[in-house]
């Protein structure tokens, strides 16, 4: 299969951005009312609630709409597109709930959930402590998101059976997000930072996360999760890696501007990634102790960043790391030529794999 150019990835991506956009104010504007008639104090919350699930990429409702789509789903079903939107819930809960754990600073350039609630504590004067607050309240805020996924998806319009057939891959996200959640969390207390664990962790928080399930989920809704489930896992699991792995290498070398994170955040939060595994795996013992030892510092210095930098490139790490990336991505286009996939929908999930693996942000 041939690779797709930027402006027809990006066509893929956008197909149902604005319709997902348009599901999900909607939603948040007739929930909006019913948490204010709870308190006009809930407005804050909102308002965070509302910053988080108002940005971000659409690449897990794309990828179920393309599942559905695969499947021999209709164009612009509007019950598709809201089972899909719910999705992003699902995701505004991962993304809040991760910055607490990983006490960021920023998320897309603007104040993580906890800092802004934080500071919502502190231009108040309230009793008790700011951090604290905004800890607690992002954490409820991030509940809300999920309680919220499931009610959209519940209420997206299809059919009770068809409902209950999209819930094996639609609780399964849920389950190996939080446990690949739980997986990272605990590597970083670890500190093993070996390929295979970076790998494993890969697997639940992101590639099953973003794309294999919302490609499990499409097929389902479309009554063919059982003939395409096995085409979408060898589609999505290795984009889903090569994804990650561009994410990390973006946490590292991207673009502040760009990312809307500052350079070398990953190095700063410690990240045990599959570029820190390969540059500890290929650097000479007093390199890879220096690595180890800079790695997760909160205050790390300009000059140690650099010097992390020039390692991980110096010792092959990123050269092996993209040299992965196009081999996840060509293992995905690969699975693209199964007779069971709807024709129309190959061109679309090739253009995915050039979104989610060249980019910049």
């Amino acid at each position: 299969m041939a690779v797709s150019t930027t402006s027809s990835a990006t066509s893929a991506v956008s197909v149902i951005r604005s319709d997902v956009d348009r599901e999900l104010s909607s939603f948040c504007a007739s929930h909006r009312e019913r948490l204010l008639e709870i308190g006009e104090e809930l407005a804050p919350a909102m308002d965070s609630l509302e910053v988080m699930v108002s940005a971000g990429k659409r690449l897990r409702p794309t990828f179920a709409y393309w599942g559905w789509r695969g499947a021999g789903g209709a164009p612009g079903d509007e019950r598709m597109v809201r089972a899909a939107a719910s999705l992003e819930f699902l995701q505004a809960c991962a993304l809040v709930h991760d910055d607490v754990i990983d006490n960021s600073d920023t998320r897309r350039g603007r104040p993580a959930t906890h800092k802004r609630m934080a500071g919502l504590h502190a231009d108040h004067g309230w009793n008790g402590d700011s951090d604290g607050f905004g800890e607690g309240a992002a954490i409820l805020i991030g509940d809300l998101c999920l309680a919220w996924s499931d009610e959209m998806y519940q209420g997206s319009g299809f059919s009770p059976d068809t409902l209950q057939a999209g819930r094996p891959p639609f609780d399964a996200m849920r389950t190996e997000v939080m446990a690949g959640q739980y997986l990272d969390t605990l590597e970083q207390v670890r500190g093993t930072a070996t390929r295979d664990a970076a790998l494993r962790v890969m697997r639940y928080k992101s590639a099953k996360y973003t794309v294999e399930r919302p490609l499990h989920l499409g097929a389902a809704l479309a009554g063919r999760h059982e003939e395409l489930s096995g085409v979408y896992t060898d589609y999505g699991i290795p984009l889903g890696i090569a994804f990650q792995l561009r994410d990390d290498v973006l946490g590292v070398f991207g673009d502040p501007g760009t990312t809307g994170k500052p350079a070398g955040d990953d190095l700063r939060e410690g990240k045990r990634t599959l570029v820190v595994a390969e540059t500890l795996a290929r650097s000479g013992a007093a390199d890879a102790e220096r690595f180890r030892s800079l790695l997760g510092a909160p205050d790390l210095a300009v000059e140690a960043v650099e010097w992390m930098c020039s390692l991980i490139e110096s010792s092959g790490a990123l050269a092996a790391c993209e040299s992965m990336v196009t081999e996840y991505a060509d293992q995905a286009l690969a699975a693209l030529e199964s007779p069971e996939l709807e024709a129309s929908a190959r061109g679309p999930l090739g253009d995915l794999v050039v979104a989610a693996t060249r980019r910049s942000h």
